[in-house]
């Protein structure tokens, strides 16, 4: 059975004079500070007073794990690196332009029969059924149309100037001006 490289056991830490600043002008700069960012430096300080992993963590209310890590990025990295998060992935974009014009096209258009106008839902069910893509969440296409400023499942309301200004009918359509004879 083949096991992962492991770290040595944790070997402790000692913080110099010019991390222990650091870390006061942290705590005391004025500006709010993160309950994660608290509590990393308290990790470090407790540690620098030589407390094991199991009590540093009980005492700022997480788990040795985490106690470790920040230890350990501390030791190889110095107090920036034990104070941030390391970079997360970006996950890859689940639709790409193509799919995304092919989306914003279909809503454009006239919604199925049947239907008064495009939903999410609507527009969701369609763009797997015509093969546009394989598999979408309502989430994703409402931010694809939220990202062109589209909104078709409300009604479009046009807001016009008041000159020249038009006779409805009792029906909402618009009657002809009356124009003059000569």
């Amino acid at each position: 059975m083949a096991s992962s490289p492991k770290r040595p056991r944790f070997p402790g830490l000692r913080l110099r004079a010019a991390d222990r600043r650091t870390l006061a002008t942290e705590m005391g700069g004025g500006r709010p500070l993160s309950a994660r960012r608290w509590r990393r430096i308290r990790m470090l300080e407790l540690l620098h007073q030589g407390r094991s992993l199991i009590d540093v963590a009980q005492a700022v209310g997480t788990y040795p794990r985490e106690v470790r890590r920040v230890g350990w990025r501390f030791l190889e990295q110095g107090v920036t690196a034990a104070l941030t998060d390391d970079p997360r992935p970006t996950p890859p974009k689940r639709l790409d332009t193509r799919q995304q014009a092919a989306i914003v096209a279909l809503v454009c258009g006239p919604p199925p029969a049947g239907c008064a106008r495009w939903t999410i839902r609507l527009t969701t069910a369609e763009s797997i059924r015509r093969g546009i893509v394989v598999d979408v969440g309502r989430e994703t296409v409402r931010q694809v149309l939220a990202h062109h400023a589209l909104k078709p499942w409300r009604e479009k309301n046009v807001v016009r100037s008041r000159v020249g200004r038009r006779v409805h009918r009792a029906d909402g359509e618009r009657a002809e001006r009356a124009r003059p004879t000569v």
